[in-house]
């Protein structure tokens, strides 16, 4: 079996989508589709976008969740019906007045050529202590960290740079692969 570290798995920075911090979302949801479009041989496509900052260093993450948030309407009246929830009103009760007060809305294509025109740094998701990996760390401790952080992804790190990210999908893919072997070498031995 083999014993995987980080950067072994991880997907460099060069070959994941960023944009500079005053890009707006539109660019930032652009520069997201070239890199699926481009690393499309890998299965697990990109699910976020880094934002730089004017020295090229990461500063925060845009995620596919991030940017559908930006789209939703902001108005006292939406946040008021968001906070039933905390009133014991189920789920299903609280989309529906939100459906309810939403049909009064402009036109969702008036919300989006707003919404392409907001700076990215409004949304993004500054990186938490949590969220960064060394680049040396082994499998076990890079899978530990994903889990009880429950992150979809960590920024991995050599020295105080920032080098590349480790993706939960192939975190799962190593650690599935790894298990697959084990079986392997397990029912070999029984035969």
């Amino acid at each position: 079996m083999k014993d995987y570290i980080v950067k072994d798995l991880m997907v460099p920075i060069s070959e994941y989508a960023t944009v500079p911090e005053e890009a707006t979302l539109y660019e930032t949801v652009m520069a997201l589709e070239k890199a699926q479009e481009t690393f499309q041989q890998n299965r697990y496509s990109h699910r976020a976008v880094l934002i730089l900052d004017k020295n090229d260093r990461v500063i925060g993450k845009l995620s596919q969740m991030d940017f559908l948030r930006a789209l939703e309407p902001r108005d006292a009246n939406l946040d008021q019906i968001r906070k039933f929830k905390r009133f014991g009103f189920t789920r299903k009760a609280v989309a529906l007045q939100q459906e309810e007060y939403l049909k009064n809305s402009p036109p969702i294509l008036d919300v989006y050529s707003k919404a392409a025109k907001l700076k990215v740094t409004d949304f993004m998701q500054r990186p938490t202590e949590g969220e960064y990996v060394d680049e040396n760390t082994s499998l076990d401790m890079a899978l530990h960290q994903v889990t009880a952080g429950s992150n979809l992804s960590l920024l991995v790190t050599r020295g105080a740079d920032i080098i590349g990210v480790l993706r939960l999908a192939d975190v799962f893919a190593a650690v599935f692969h790894s298990m697959k072997e084990s079986e392997s070498h397990l029912s070999d031995g029984a035969t």
